[in-house]
């Protein structure tokens, strides 16, 4: 009775009127309770909720996922198969026929795929592996006392007691990782705000892990922060994050507004509540967890003695003589004696005013899940619990979850939408099948999402605060989201032009539009020819020297990638095709330093590094496309022919790839001991053939693996991780099992027509 009664209060709550502003409309997160601000509730814990009660509500994009309680909304409500496919439950599909050739299988995939297509048209997919952004969430909402339901706090608990390592039982920077102090610090936390009792089986041996590590004192700066946050730890265990660092001049060279632009708008929320030194209500669970994640006897722990202390699994790019020097100078220099109260002041203001500007922008969603929760946690701080920003951020926080068939779990960003999207219109075209009417409907709802996608406008206060023009692009996720990226706008813009000059398909997107993804694509060339991500490099590598962070490496600033070099000229390459007269020499003399650039980039060894997919496959596969865009294949080119032989040299005896994740860690190609992967095996096999290369014979073994993966359904299953990003963390990119094997079989169709 007391959980139907509960049901009801959610009810009346949901009924509330909509609150609209610019294109969203949502619901305020606790609204219809007057008293959800003062509130701190400890959820009720179940052995795991009903699997056939969620729901994931798509909302031109904006994901949430819903738990239906009254039976009337399931009935109302039907899973469709996304669900039910997210969720790990049965299908019922019948098996289609068994393929005969390398077409049939693309085609039997595509009969899976496109039944996860979801309502907006686009796919959606899981975006986690790391582990540390589930606890940035929880955290954020247990400092700002926000209810966490039981559904959610059921599933946490899950889904972390599913990734516990099974033998240490502890969890590392990501979801295959080693145990890492970092890892349970967090997770442990996480657990024991979710309701999960410090002498659970799970805990203990936790626990005793974290503490053979040395304790909290011994994780990396990161945690210390949120410990500091959350009222664990003192503040005196963290190194200064002072925001005064963003009242120097622009000319400055280590100016915040030249760092990565992840960096920088973690760095925003960080300085701000480390120089207010605030934290989250004590209570009898902080109180606990002092005791709890301390091998010390907290009273007596040396906090400013241990800002440094870190073990060494955490330490994957430790601190460099510069930044402990500089660390040195602002505790016993500037802080005692030339921080002045109006100095703190005044930086705290400008951070939280860069804060307003990305509210602003992304209407509180925020560039990704770890600077979207701890900026709520700076607007609670200064606003209470009661302003727009404040309840807006909580709303959108909901849409960096995610459920599947172990727990929830927190995504990268709020989804993937617009990049799987763009790869899954390619797959049908590499296989020759645009114009077959089985797949317009198909291909229509994912051009007129692109179309919806698109970024229309520049952002607002564009040069206050440090954003790249973006106006015709296309963010990895939503236009919400609004951060445009090199290689996000290429392959969206590739996927549209490739339709619209499809016969039969309607042109949703004028030239105007277009020439605008044009203009935004060339502004991300770097002197030396090629493009990095989110915007050219404002600085040099010799930033890393103050990367503070520990557990990344490459962070502190842009670099160049050949992954996005690729993807810019190859669609700088089809645009010219069909517009020759636009910007053509500006174009021209882009593509040309671009491909110089890539060849420049190349390995002693003939494959190239990849910083987005696990690794030399991932990165060789896009070089190789980059060069044969201007005509360099095998024959040709020795900088092609150097790629293949790469590949070819790393090609098992079953015809499969299959590369380790600690290759991105290390710079060496490592093999992966669970043998090979299909998706790594497809990347091979069309950096191959777009390369040119002559012997179908080893092409035919990989692409023989990929069909007999493929299972009767036409799905394949989920193999190892495949995404990285700062060298160090893990990713995973689940679609890719579907697009990238896809357009390998098609391609292979269409280059060996007949081939069985």
């Amino acid at each position: 009775m007391s959980r139907k009664k509960a049901n009801g209060v959610a009810a009346a709550a949901d009924a509330q009127p909509l609150l609209a502003k610019g294109s969203t409309r949502k619901r305020f997160s606790n609204a219809g309770d007057p008293e959800h601000a003062t509130k701190r509730q400890r959820p009720v814990l179940e052995g795991r909720t009903d699997f056939s009660r969620w729901r994931l509500h798509d909302d031109h994009s904006r994901h949430t996922w819903r738990y239906l309680e009254n039976d009337d909304e399931v009935k109302e409500w039907p899973q469709s198969y996304a669900d039910k496919y997210f969720l790990g439950l049965p299908l019922n599909l019948p098996d289609l026929p068994k393929p005969r050739n390398p077409l049939d299988a693309v085609r039997n995939g595509l009969s899976f795929f496109e039944k996860l297509q979801l309502p907006s048209g686009h796919w959606g997919c899981e975006y986690g592996g790391p582990m540390f952004l589930l606890p940035c969430v929880v955290f954020s909402w247990y400092a700002t006392k926000t209810p966490i339901p039981w559904y959610y706090a059921t599933e946490i608990k899950n889904y972390l007691f599913a990734r516990a390592h099974p033998e240490d039982g502890g969890w590392g920077l990501h979801i295959e990782g080693e145990t890492s102090a970092f890892g349970i610090v967090l997770n442990y936390t996480v657990l024991r705000i979710v309701g999960v009792d410090a002498d659970h089986p799970v805990m203990v041996k936790a626990r005793a892990t974290l503490h053979k590590l040395g304790g909290a004192t011994h994780s990396p700066h990161w945690a210390k922060w949120w410990l500091a946050v959350l009222g664990v730890a003192n503040w005196d265990l963290v190194n200064p994050v002072p925001p005064e660092l963003w009242l120097l001049p622009d000319w400055v060279p280590f100016a915040p507004w030249r760092w990565w632009i992840h960096m920088r708008m973690v760095y925003l929320p960080m300085g701000y509540l480390w120089s207010r030194r605030w934290h989250a209500e004590e209570n009898d669970l902080i109180r606990s967890l002092r005791k709890e994640l301390f091998v010390e006897d907290w009273d007596k722990i040396n906090w400013a003695g241990n800002r440094n202390t870190i073990h060494p699994r955490d330490n994957y790019h430790p601190k460099s003589w510069l930044l402990n020097l500089l660390n040195w100078i602002l505790v016993a220099i500037w802080i005692p004696l030339f921080r002045l109260k109006v100095i703190a002041i005044k930086a705290e203001a400008w951070a939280m005013q860069l804060i307003e500007y990305e509210n602003a922008n992304t209407d509180c969603l925020d560039l990704a899940t770890v600077s979207g929760p701890m900026n709520l946690v700076c607007l609670y701080a200064r606003d209470g619990p009661d302003s727009y920003a404040v309840r807006r951020h909580k709303e959108r926080s909901h849409e960096f979850l995610w459920v599947k068939d172990e727990g929830l779990l927190a995504n990268g960003t709020n989804g993937v939408q617009c990049w799987d999207t763009a790869f899954a219109i390619q797959t049908v075209m590499d296989a020759g099948l645009t114009t077959d009417p089985l797949y317009r409907p198909m291909l229509l709802k994912a051009l007129e999402f692109l179309e919806d996608q698109q970024i229309r406008d520049d952002v607002v206060d564009q040069d206050k605060c440090y954003r790249q023009q973006r106006k015709g692009a296309w963010a990895f996720s939503n236009k919400d989201q609004g951060y445009a990226v090199s290689d996000c706008v290429s392959e969206a813009l590739k996927s549209v032009i490739i339709l619209q000059k499809t016969p039969g398909f309607p042109t949703l997107i004028e030239d105007s539009r277009i020439f605008d993804a044009i203009d935004t694509l060339l502004t991300y060339q770097n002197p030396n020819g090629s493009c990095s991500s989110y915007e050219p490099p404002r600085a040099g590598p010799w930033m890393e020297k103050l990367n503070a962070a520990e557990v990344f490496g490459r962070i502190m600033v842009e670099y160049e990638y050949p992954e996005c070099t690729t993807a810019v000229v190859t669609a700088l390459s089809l645009f010219h095709k069909h517009w020759p007269e636009h910007r053509a020499k500006e174009i021209e003399k882009f593509i040309d330093r671009a491909v110089s650039w890539i060849k420049s980039n190349q390995r002693s060894h003939g494959g190239w590094y990849g910083s987005w997919g696990i690794c030399f496959t991932y990165a060789t596969m896009f070089a190789l496309e980059s060069l044969a865009s201007t005509g360099e294949t095998y024959g040709n080119s020795t900088h092609a022919k150097r790629g293949c032989e790469f590949l070819l040299s790393k090609q098992r005896e079953d015809g499969g790839w299959s590369e380790h994740y600690k290759a991105c860690e290390t710079a060496t190609y490592i093999e992966h001991p669970s043998g090979s992967q299909v998706v790594m095996t497809a990347w091979a096999l069309i950096g191959l053939m777009k390369a040119d290369y002559p012997d179908m014979e080893p092409i035919r073994k990989g692409i023989k693996l990929i069909m007999e993966r493929q299972q009767p359904n036409g799905e394949w299953l989920q193999e190892a991780i495949e995404g990285v990003f700062n060298k160090s963390c893990m990713i995973s990119y689940p679609n890719y099992k579907f697009t990238f094997p896809m357009k390998a079989l098609g391609m292979f169709a269409r280059r060996y027509p007949g081939r069985q």
